[in-house]
């Protein structure tokens, strides 16, 4: 059995977990057995419990056991590499070689750092007369031996999830031996999956100034990059990947995601489509074929292509979540019917999981059975929020520095900075607050350049923010006080530059980035002349349909109705803040009012942004552009009240969401 022990001993569970490893270490199984069955009975699905318990079984020669065990392990825990690498152990003892082969290599495959799957595999494959096979597993064998022991295990602690325990080991071993390419990478691969995207961009930089020629690393580098919405130098990366490899799926699929990233959604579709010529059966590559067809405007070819995801993955839950997202699409009794049943497997992932959850919640809605679609919305929203981490106190710490630092005095000092560019309108507010609907109108102008969710700013406020982290008392916005004013220039020139390259010529464009509300102070100093706008609706409306809508990435305020109202409180203090910080700033739109008076409306905006008045944008409707957001079939429509009261369908449920806003 291979084992790091750690000592993170925080809880008697933990500590009993480590007891139990060194029984295992001291050869004493009976034992050990006794102890998993003890813990086992108050943590039943516990990842650990079952793996050392089945191990004990097979040092016992309980063989039926640990496999049963095991069995249980995969349902629960079915990336857990370990298990299928204690499986095939178990099927060498009992002479099955097949088996043990396939489930040797199921362990290869979701974590290639198994130095004892290799060194097994490579026995079987020669007892089996593949010799090709048994050289390809000598070659893994001998690259691992080459690697430090502590990277090998702590790239299996990232292979299973550990991450935080992974963390730990390169760190540790970094301090102590220095630079390390593979430590270096896997640090950053573990940045990645910890929404740590600029840490992992600059560790890769590094790989790549020791070892230019690092495919791999330049691959993760990339990745680092397209999370940083950095994507013309990802597509730099990427295109130097696919000289030296230009049928590389993977880079190629990537390189697609690039695309998709500045806009380019036919240049992205043209190679979703070359790559599913070769696999016609890539659920994700028809998803993503869909989700460029819909941002295109193209609903019935996007619908085409969920149910072809669907086709290809029964249980696909994000292919059905992204119909139940077009708002417009109604599923069929069988298409009901097919994710109730899906919802209820044991094996089923919970990202699936979750996603069917918000799609029946949306297909029962529709069918007005108001009761169990609420109740699939709540355990989406539980699941989804089972699985984040997230913490309201930074973000209202943040709105609390921002009233604290950004006065109108502090404004008053700092007339005349910035710089002067009146290229950029700024829609804020909260997600699904009406938002979609101005940016359309807006874009409907001939001078009017409708982008996407900008992530510009926020890159500005963490490179402001710097390295060092301090939740308690972050640098920013409190660093902005010793500012220079050409500093304040700087950035606002970088800003125009850097968006520029999501612009056609336009003389105007939106930044439609909704959480750039808490930045109005530094938007306002490093450009000025900018115009913002506030998108406003009506709060239960608002709250609640964020509580239904299951975003890509980002908004994890969105995943508790406690959440979401402090969230919303947090928004209305700020915005009321920068009303009285910054008289005359920012114009505020209601979403009602937009709905009850279109065309006064429409032009009370244009008037904000020095725009004259053009019919188009009372026919927004008829505006073909790209459209990101969920709210991009509704806006493709003429104005309805339909969706005004919704929320009134689930009042019963929503006693606790009414008072949390009062």
């Amino acid at each position: 059995m291979e084992a790091t022990v750690i000592d993170l001993a925080e809880s008697p569970m933990e500590l009993e977990t480590q007891r139990i490893r060194s029984l295992l270490e001291k050869g004493q199984f009976e034992p050990a057995l006794v102890a998993c069955e003890v813990l086992a009975a108050s943590v039943p699905e516990n990842r650990d419990v079952l793996y050392m318990m089945a191990v004990s079984y097979r040092y016992l020669k309980k063989l039926p056991q640990a496999l049963a065990t095991l069995e249980k392990l995969e349902r629960l825990h079915p990336s857990f590499s370990r298990l299928f690498q204690e499986r095939g152990h178990c099927y060498v003892a009992m002479r099955d070689s097949a088996h043990a082969i396939t489930a040797f290599l199921t362990g290869v495959n979701l974590n290639p750092a198994l130095p004892a799957s290799w060194r097994t595999l490579q026995t079987l494959f020669r007892m089996t007369g593949q010799t090709t096979n048994a050289n390809m597993a000598a070659g893994h064998v001998a690259t691992l031996d080459k690697l430090p022991t502590e990277i090998v295990t702590a790239t299996t602690m990232f292979s299973d999830g550990d991450l935080v325990l992974a963390e730990r080991v390169v760190r540790d071993y970094l301090l102590k031996h220095g630079n390390h390419v593979e430590a270096m990478r896997l640090l950053a691969r573990i940045g990645l999956v910890q929404d740590a995207p600029d840490d992992a961009e600059l560790l890769l930089e590094a790989v790549l100034a020791m070892a230019p020629d690092y495919q791999a690393a330049r691959y993760d580098y990339a990745r680092a990059l397209l999370q940083r919405h950095k994507h013309l130098q990802a597509i730099h990366e990427l295109e130097t990947l696919l000289s030296v490899e230009p049928d590389n799926r993977m880079y190629k699929t990537t390189y697609a995601t690039a695309r998709v990233g500045l806009g380019e959604h036919e240049r992205a579709l043209s190679i979703y489509r070359e790559l599913l010529a070769d696999a016609p059966q890539a659920a994700d590559i028809h998803l993503s074929v869909a989700h460029s067809l819909k941002t295109l405007g193209h609903a019935n070819g996007a619908i085409e292509a969920y149910r072809a995801a669907v086709a290809a993955r029964p249980t696909y839950g994000d292919a059905y979540w992204s119909l139940a997202n077009l708002k417009t699409y109604r599923f069929s009794d069988d298409e009901i019917g097919r994710m109730r049943s899906a919802v209820t497997a044991d094996t089923l992932p919970s990202d699936d999981r979750y996603h069917l959850c918000f799609a029946l919640g949306k297909a029962l809605e529709d069918r007005a059975e108001f009761a169990q679609s609420y109740a699939y919305y709540e355990r989406g929203n539980a699941l989804k929020k089972s699985e984040i981490h997230y913490r309201p106190e930074p973000i209202e710490r943040n709105a609390q520095l921002q009233r604290e630092v950004c006065t109108p005095q502090f404004f008053d000092n700092r007339r005349g900075v910035g710089f002067a560019s009146k290229d950029p309108i700024f829609i804020v507010g909260l997600p699904r607050s009406g938002s979609t609907l101005i940016e359309q109108i807006l874009a409907s102008h001939s001078k009017v350049e409708g982008t996407m969710e900008l992530a510009d700013i926020a890159r500005i406020v963490q490179e402001l923010q710097g390295r060092e982290s301090n939740a308690k008392n972050p640098r920013y916005p409190t660093m902005m006080t010793d500012m220079l004013p050409e500093e304040f220039c700087q950035l606002g020139e970088k800003y125009v530059h850097d968006t520029r390259v999501y612009r056609s010529g336009k003389p105007f464009f939106i930044d439609k980035m909704p959480n750039n509300f808490r930045h109005i102070g530094l938007i306002h100093l490093i450009l000025p002349n900018a115009k913002i706008i506030d998108a406003r609706r009506e709060a239960m409306a608002c709250c609640f349909s964020n509580f239904k809508q299951l975003f890509a990435s980002g908004q994890e305020f969105t995943y508790s109705i406690e959440d979401i109202a402090r969230y919303y409180r947090s928004y209305i203090e700020l915005m009321n803040h920068w009303d009285r910080a910054l008289p005359g700033k920012i114009l505020r739109v209601q979403h009602e009012d937009v709905v009850n008076d279109l065309e006064g409306n429409v032009r009370r905006l244009l008037e904000f942004c020095d725009l004259k008045f053009e019919s188009t944008c009372l026919e927004f409707f008829k505006t073909e552009r790209s459209i990101r957001t969920a709210s991009s079939e509704q806006v493709r429509k003429p104005i309805s009240r339909e969706g005004l009261d919704q929320w009134r369908n689930f009042e019963p449920w929503l006693g606790p969401l009414k008072a949390a806003l009062v």
